[in-house]
């Protein structure tokens, strides 16, 4: 594992990121099951376009994702009074040959933060999903699973916050078979991006 003290959001951190899958996509390349998903052969395409181009595909970044980065600072200062434990913010880190990264939104007494900021019927949502069945959103299971595997936690720390709704903070515990599944999509997903790199390298002298 390597941390590259980077700030998020800067250009030195896009450049980190450039062409390489990270955990915020994981969700693209599996399932909330741990299986390879349909979605992954679109993302390579993606990570592909940056690697031939050397320039970060723009996605679009709606009011509620512009919201939630407005918040966030925010909320990780609720987090810390309503837990009693310390947060601090943390760059982008990778493994150790940097194929594979992740930005973990804070670190929390060695482990890491999910922190989301979603609308009032989507973070009530959650609230109803956690009081039934005590999980966490399916949407963010492949990141905070590929964080911890990335970075080695055996639990990291989820957050749901909105400014007028009771606050969801849960604990997610690692998931070992997910985390196999997964290591094997990403696997796949780097030899298909190599490959396809090397052969339109060799054919158009990229």
């Amino acid at each position: 594992m390597k941390i590259h003290n980077v700030e998020q959001g800067t250009q030195a951190w896009f450049d980190l990121r450039l062409g390489m899958p990270s955990a915020s996509k994981f969700k693209d390349i599996v399932t909330p099951k741990g299986k390879a998903s349909a979605s992954g052969e679109k993302y390579m395409h993606e990570l592909l376009a940056e690697r031939l181009s050397g320039k970060r595909i723009e996605t679009f970044k709606s009011q509620w994702m512009q919201r939630g980065n407005d918040l966030e600072p925010e909320a990780a200062n609720v987090f810390e009074f309503q837990t009693d434990l310390t947060c601090r913010e943390i760059g982008f880190v990778t493994n150790d040959d940097e194929t594979v990264g992740c930005s973990p939104d804070r670190l929390v007494d060695g482990v890491g933060l999910e922190i989301k900021c979603p609308s009032h019927p989507v973070h009530v949502k959650y609230l109803v999903d956690y009081a039934n069945n005590g999980t966490m959103p399916s949407e963010y299971y492949a990141q905070v699973q590929g964080t911890m595997w990335l970075m080695e936690f055996d639990r990291y720390y989820f957050m749901s916050y909105h400014p007028d709704l009771p606050n969801l903070i849960m604990t997610v515990y690692r998931d070992d078979e997910f985390i196999a599944g997964l290591a094997a999509a990403i696997e796949k997903l780097l030899e298909d991006l190599t490959l396809n790199f090397e052969k339109i390298g060799s054919m158009y002298g990229v």
